[in-house]
């Protein structure tokens, strides 16, 4: 019988974890859970025995998968996974997951969402302004992308976008206009939704010169990865233009100093809330468990990263 560890330091809602113990029981697989962990020992421990293991925001390091002599695959629920040791996976033959699609409605809802709290001032009681109308730019046109292009339709913005790796008649045949280049995007977009990754082309990328481009009223949305925008350079655009706007769901390591000095410009969730729904949170946990049963089953590898 093979075993799954739901690893999960911050856990799923109890409707998931029924969820993933339907379909791991349906397959004859025993569920063993350790949530709200506070001691990395303690999953260090967990994961001597186990095949398989689900994990959120937990980290699957190097030790954690060498201390893991069975095990066979990793699956992040959620659509990043660079809380997962690729290179320490492939060397101990385990293939590692994420669940792209899962959460997807909920961080293009909540993009738009802190689109709206920026233009109408926080709800403060001025008057603020419309998303009807203004020019939106998605950059990177996933499966986050592409609805939140279809939700800012709905509020009537004229939507752009730029992503090299999908092919620009697949973006056209959503009504969203194409771009060249990254540098158009954000010349041409007052509004700018983030979705990119965070690796080492990535990281840092979002910098003064292309912020500088956006025009005036800029408002820049990141629910993607806080790695991806040079801090230093951010600080320096809110400084130069007191019209520009940063808003995100992952607070950048210079949140103290954006909020004492430009908290008007700014705004930054509590913790990263992409993915907190009640739908999505299931939508992933289930997606991940589906996962580990068609690999340990039938091999599938469909999501596999690494």
């Amino acid at each position: 019988m093979a075993k799954v560890l739901v690893a999960t330091e911050k856990p799923f809602a109890p409707a998931a974890v029924d969820g993933i113990k339907s379909v791991l029981n349906n397959a004859g697989f025993e569920l063993e859970l350790l949530e709200k962990y506070t001691d990395k020992n303690e999953l260090l421990k967990a994961v001597a025995d186990i095949d398989a293991m689900i994990i959120r925001s937990d980290k699957a390091t190097r030790e954690v998968i060498e201390n893991a002599p069975k095990l066979k695959i990793i699956v992040r629920a959620g659509a990043g996974f660079d809380n997962i040791d690729l290179a320490a996976a492939t060397d101990n033959d385990v293939v590692a997951m994420n669940t792209p699609g899962q959460n997807s409605n909920a961080v293009a809802e909540l993009a738009l969402g802190m689109m709206v709290y920026m233009v109408r001032n926080k709800f403060n009681g001025k008057s603020g302004s419309e998303l009807k109308g203004k020019k939106l730019g998605i950059h990177a046109y996933g499966h986050v992308g592409s609805l939140v292009a279809k939700i800012a339709m709905g509020f009537g913005m004229e939507v752009f976008a730029f992503d090299p790796f999908v092919a620009a008649s697949d973006i056209e045949k959503d009504g969203v206009k194409v771009l060249n280049s990254v540098e158009e995007l954000y010349s041409e977009c007052q509004f700018i939704s983030l979705h990119i990754p965070a690796n080492d082309k990535t990281k840092k990328s979002i910098n003064y010169d292309l912020m500088m481009k956006m025009p005036k009223g800029a408002c820049l949305v990141n629910t993607a990865r806080k790695e991806v925008i040079f801090e230093e350079d951010l600080l320096k655009v809110l400084a130069e233009r007191p019209d520009f706007k940063y808003v995100s769901d992952i607070a950048p390591d210079c949140k103290d100093e954006v909020i004492n000095k430009f908290d008007g410009q700014s705004f930054f969730t509590p913790k990263k809330m992409g993915a907190q729904t009640a739908e999505a949170n299931i939508n992933a946990g289930i997606a991940a468990a589906t996962q580990i049963v068609k690999f340990l089953e039938e091999g599938d590898i469909t999501f596999k990263v690494n």
